[in-house]
């Protein structure tokens, strides 16, 4: 039965070769057209993803602010301050915390022999390099015996290395930093970076050597990584025991800023569903212009063989053995211009290559460009949606012809 079916559409298909050829050349264009928007769709999401593992994603800044909210005896317009009490605190009363870290920063004249320039120097415990997602390209990184030896050791952004020294040798040579000398240990990775906000620009020193620099009694910020997908229910917590040791309310939102980059995520991640709806609904509305050529193809078919029809009618065909016959034909052109159609899709995926999105906008990017990705699951739902325009496109034409009578047919001319 499936043989014959099977050859009933082949022949049928090779009697009206042009008109075929172009039925399938319309089916193929649909199909290629919505592989590659739910591809665009995937590759934006992959891009943004990138963007944010550049810099980390179970993430949290904390900084200090001043209060907006009168809570007990407080009055609003009292300024937070934080102290490495706070980072204990946390560390023991906030569940999932995985690393912590306190933040020192001071601009400052950083100097190398003859050369001299206004370069941000920022104190961590050796804990930032796993809360940042920080890699380092040469050396290393400072760690935790530096921090109890109060080292003055630096590690050097990539944009600071070239600024500071005007060779490629780096490593174990000396700067002074604030007018005390640190000896370089480490270059890092070049980071992802927009507008004027150059973190590539950034030399990182320990913590405990910060206070020669400047006073450190309070800090300038609190780094933090955790573990889960609780982010809200973490930066609540947060809040609540910050609050609980400096008098003000856990709601009043300009007390302490918290930027929590999975909140970020997430609303990209939902941004990102939405386009990839938006983009699959277009292509499957550009399959349907396919589906209704081919709807129209069969319907010319359907009356050309209307003698047929009644041939086989008479021999004893039922309305659902012509049903299949002509819905079989129509699938068999709705399978052969899918699988051109991916065939095209995946050549156009590798012709295009990269898009350049973020690069255009940021230097150190590439990672945040999009990439055509060609997903199975996309595919699946490429193929779905192919299956249900194909049998809707056959299913009226194949319907007509169940339903001719068989003497009518006959009597066609």
């Amino acid at each position: 039965m499936t043989r014959d079916l099977l050859g009933q559409a082949y022949s049928a298909m090779r009697h009206n070769r042009r008109r075929t050829a172009l039925t399938v050349l319309g089916m193929a264009w649909g199909i290629a057209t919505v592989v590659l928007l739910l591809a665009y769709g995937a590759g934006f999401g992959q891009a943004i993803h990138n963007i944010f593992a550049n810099f980390g994603m179970q993430m949290m800044g904390v900084w200090p602010g001043r209060t907006s909210l009168q809570a007990g005896g407080s009055k609003s317009g009292t300024q937070v301050r934080f102290t490495l009490d706070d980072v204990q605190h946390i560390q023991d009363l906030v569940p999932l915390v995985r690393h912590i870290s306190p933040e020192g920063w001071l601009q400052t004249d950083v100097q190398h022999e003859d050369r001299s320039f206004q370069l941000p120097a920022n104190a961590f415990t050796p804990e930032i390099q796993y809360i940042r997602a920080i890699h380092v390209e040469s050396g290393r990184f400072f760690g935790p015996e530096d921090e109890m030896e109060h080292a003055r050791v630096a590690v050097l952004g990539s944009d600071a290395q070239g600024q500071a020294f005007s060779r490629e040798f780096t490593l174990g040579e000396n700067i002074r930093i604030h007018g005390m000398t640190f000896q370089v240990i480490g270059v890092l990775e070049p980071h992802m970076q927009e507008g004027d906000d150059n973190i590539n620009q950034i030399i990182y020193i320990p913590f405990s050597t910060m206070s020669d620099l400047k006073d450190m009694r309070y800090l300038d910020g609190i780094w933090i990584s955790y573990d889960g997908t609780e982010y809200e229910k973490i930066e609540g917590n947060i809040r609540s025991v910050l609050a609980s040791y400096h008098g003000f309310n856990p709601k009043d939102p300009r007390a302490v800023f918290i930027w929590n980059t999975m909140k970020a995520v997430n609303n990209w991640q939902i941004i990102t569903v939405a386009l990839e709806v938006l983009l699959a609904f277009v292509g499957t509305l550009t399959l349907g212009i396919g589906g209704v050529g081919l709807m129209n193809i069969m319907l010319v078919s359907v009356t050309q063989r209307t003698r047929e029809i009644g041939v086989e009618k008479a021999l004893g065909a039922r309305r659902r053995d012509i049903l299949i016959q002509f819905l079989a034909e129509a699938l068999a052109i709705t399978i052969v211009g899918g699988i051109l159609g991916i065939i095209v899709a995946y050549a156009i995926s590798f012709a295009v290559g990269v898009i350049p999105m973020y690069s255009m906008m940021a230097k150190n990017a590439e990672a945040g460009d999009l990439h055509l990705v060609i997903k199975p699951l996309n595919l699946l739902i490429a193929t779905v949606i192919l299956m249900l325009v194909g049998i809707v496109s056959g299913m009226f034409p194949a319907i007509k012809a169940a339903r001719m009578d068989p003497i009518e047919a006959l009597r066609y001319e």
